[in-house]
């Protein structure tokens, strides 16, 4: 095998990152690579004396560097020269993403790290264009809403994008004047880290940044119940955001952002362009081996066409070929974790003996590796395990229909409503069942995020509360302040 980088040869960051500094701690969370199941590291668990620590840093940066209160234009310029260091490290940055995580390197050099450095120009943008408001009000009084900073944001990303997932959080908090108080997963942190390093290396004020490594249970719980810091933002499955809506409320109310699960749906109709929909039903499943929250892991496809797209998807699902996330070319992507793929397969098998009918895959790679096969499965219905739950894997289910009222009573899910898709050539049908779709996001005739950072992404029902990218992004790092004024 050709390698894109050597996994024995690449020096792995290692402690928290506050003030500007790493800050070493014993390791105690052993790190693995999902290519060979190999343990590639050990990281510290940070408890609240830790978090403790980093909150206070990210406020005397604050106060020291005025970030909040500075011209625009000086927060713009800085992020900017930081999106400029982040990408002429890709290379390093890149390398630190595959080494621990599902993203083969040159997908993450060519793709995460570049739009990652994208986004935060996106949101850098707005620090000297979004205000407050002139507001109309009785004559001898002046009115205005006023919008300024939180100040301390707490965020918690995933570990299946981790470079982009910490542009999303960072971005918009930076720019709207905050500093930010980070927990990467624990299962891979190094890219975020060095983000982090990044940062001050581009001048931005140390402690602006501060990354804390650790889990969900004792690093997450100390942030997200922390009464220093004033706005969360996370990442991750609803049970995780349930936890994280219950801690708060026990120990202080603060606004959050909770970007959660999916299990969307991807409606085909007769009238589709079938090679168009076979692409995008595989793009909706097999990227980064099907780990990611907008997965399109429910397809619903008229009857009179789905033997013959059911064949194109099994052709396609049949091409992926597995690969080590440092080789020099991408190949599917491996399951972050054994005990993962292990949940993975357990789902599929309870799937089966609940009557679903394996169109193909359903089993791991034979290879070093928790390679799992991209996985199609018929004859289900709304009770099967694999409709009902979040799967997080290259497994979807295959259901038809036979009238558009079928089709949305399939496409609702109880629980989840963070996207769906749409293929059909009738543009009214496409209007009409774009506002029936109980989802955050609906794309028609393609499935996936674009570069187009001005459009939001945020679930309905379960699937979360606010929005990231957009405009919204940037709004929800700052809070309004209503003011009246008798003249």
């Amino acid at each position: 095998m050709s390698f894109a980088f050597h996994p024995d040869r690449i020096t792995l960051p290692d402690a928290h990152f506050i003030a500007g500094e790493y800050v070493a701690a014993p390791p105690v969370i052993e790190v693995t690579s999902p290519s060979t199941g190999k343990v590639i590291g050990a990281i510290p668990c940070a408890d609240a004396s830790v978090v403790d620590q980093a909150v206070a840093a990210a406020r005397a940066a604050l106060a020291r560097s005025g970030w909040g209160g500075i011209a625009p234009r000086e927060r713009l310029r800085a992020l900017h020269a930081w999106a400029d260091l982040i990408e002429a490290e890709a290379d390093t940055l890149a390398a630190l993403e595959a080494i621990c995580s599902s993203r083969p390197f040159t997908q993450a050099k060519a793709g995460d790290v570049m739009v990652t450095a994208e986004q935060i120009r996106f949101f850098a943008e707005f620090a000297d264009k979004e205000a407050g408001t002139l507001v109309p009000v009785s004559d001898g009084q002046f009115g205005y809403i006023a919008d300024q900073p939180y100040g301390v944001v707490g965020a918690i990303t995933p570990w299946n994008f981790p470079i982009s997932m910490a542009g999303w959080k960072l971005g918009p908090a930076l720019a709207a004047g905050n500093a930010v108080v980070l927990k990467p997963s624990e299962m891979t942190p190094y890219s975020t880290l060095y983000m982090a390093e990044l940062s001050v290396r581009a001048g931005m004020p140390a402690g602006l940044i501060n990354v804390v490594l650790g889990d969900g249970p004792v690093t997450g719980a100390a942030i997200t119940g922390h009464p220093g810091i004033d706005k969360l933002s996370f990442t991750g499955s609803t049970r995780a955001g349930s936890m994280i809506m219950e801690n708060v409320a026990r120990t202080g109310i603060k606004p959050m952002t909770l970007e959660l699960g999916g299990k969307s749906p991807m409606v085909v109709f007769a009238d589709a362009d079938l090679d168009l929909a076979a692409e995008c039903l595989d793009r909706g499943i097999t990227p980064n081996a099907g780990q990611f929250c907008v997965a399109g892991s429910r397809m619903i496809v008229a009857r009179e066409i789905a033997e013959e797209l059911a064949a194109k998807l099994a052709a396609r699902f049949a091409r992926h070929a597995p690969a080590d996330t440092f080789a020099a070319e991408a190949g599917f992507s491996p399951i972050i974790s054994e005990k993962q793929l292990t949940r993975i397969d357990s789902i599929v098998q309870a799937a089966r003996s609940a009557g679903g009918e394996l169109l193909c895959g359903g089993a791991r790679f034979d290879r070093e590796g928790s390679f799992y096969q991209p996985t199609l499965i018929a004859g289900v219905d709304a009770a099967n395990p694999a409709v009902r739950e979040e799967i997080f894997g290259p497994v979807a289910t295959f259901q038809t229909f036979e009238s558009e009222e079928e089709a949305m009573a399939l496409a609702d899910h109880p629980t989840y409503g963070l996207c769906a898709g749409l293929f059909t050539r009738d543009l009214s049908c496409a209007l009409r069942l774009s506002k029936r779709l109980e989802a955050g996001t609906v794309w028609v005739n393609r499935y996936g995020r674009s570069r187009d950072h001005i459009l939001p992404t945020g679930g309905w029902k379960a699937s979360g509360l606010g929005k990231d990218l957009g405009r919204e992004a940037y709004h929800a790092n700052r809070r309004t302040k209503s003011v009246l004024i008798d003249l």
